[in-house]
């Protein structure tokens, strides 16, 4: 029965220390960010490039809401002279899976000249986009699309990768799965921390690998 009783007090021990963890890096990396997010597109400083993140295309090429809210905030940036071109990064590992082209396909249906959509085919995830950003494609001044909740971890690799850029949130909606990926979002940044600390280089430093 000691034994029992032992074994759920380290057991709740590790959870109240895990949640104390969790909660301490969200706060972390929300204050290292703070002064970097706007959600007003009058107040943030123009920018040369706006960066647009992938997330998840549908089978015949339909943007998801996130996604789709993503880019039509970065193409009210541009209409508004906010930005001037768009790096479109994003998952394009397989042939039948293809968020980059998906996303300019959209913005070309915008209007959008090809000359000013620039492609990151291995956009993989948040860190390969920041890191390619920078170092491959040479981005110095930027606007990153998002959503809230993805901003700060985003800003906070860029920051950690000497890269000048700015946030700004994409269109406040609430997604069927908002708390899943809340949830997510702060586990996250256990990834994004430890990414930074040991230096990691993205998955491929290719610049048109497709």
């Amino acid at each position: 029965m000691k034994l029992f009783r032992k074994l759920i007090l380290a057991f709740a021990l590790f959870v109240i220390i895990s949640i104390l963890i969790i909660f301490g890096l969200e706060a972390y990396v929300q204050k290292e960010t703070s002064g970097l997010i706007y959600s007003e597109i009058t107040q943030i400083p123009s920018a040369k490039t706006g960066i647009i993140l992938g997330a998840s295309v549908h089978a015949d090429g339909k943007l998801s809401p996130i996604l789709e809210d993503r880019v039509e905030t970065a193409y009210q940036l541009y209409k508004l002279n906010k930005i001037e071109n768009f790096l479109v990064s994003g998952d394009h590992r397989t042939d039948d899976y293809d968020e980059v082209n998906a996303i300019k396909n959209y913005l070309l249906k915008k209007g959008v000249s090809s000359e000013d959509i620039i492609l990151d085919h291995s956009g993989f995830d948040t860190y390969d986009s920041m890191f390619r950003a920078k170092s491959v494609f040479e981005i110095e001044d930027a606007i990153v699309i998002t959503q809230k909740f993805h901003l700060p971890r985003s800003l906070y690799i860029a920051k950690n990768l000497d890269a000048d850029y700015k946030g700004f949130e994409a269109a406040p909606v609430a997604y069927t799965s908002s708390e899943t990926i809340k949830r997510r979002e702060q586990l996250a940044n256990f990834k994004a921390i430890w990414e930074i600390l040991t230096n990691q280089q993205p998955t491929t430093l290719e610049k048109h690998p497709k």
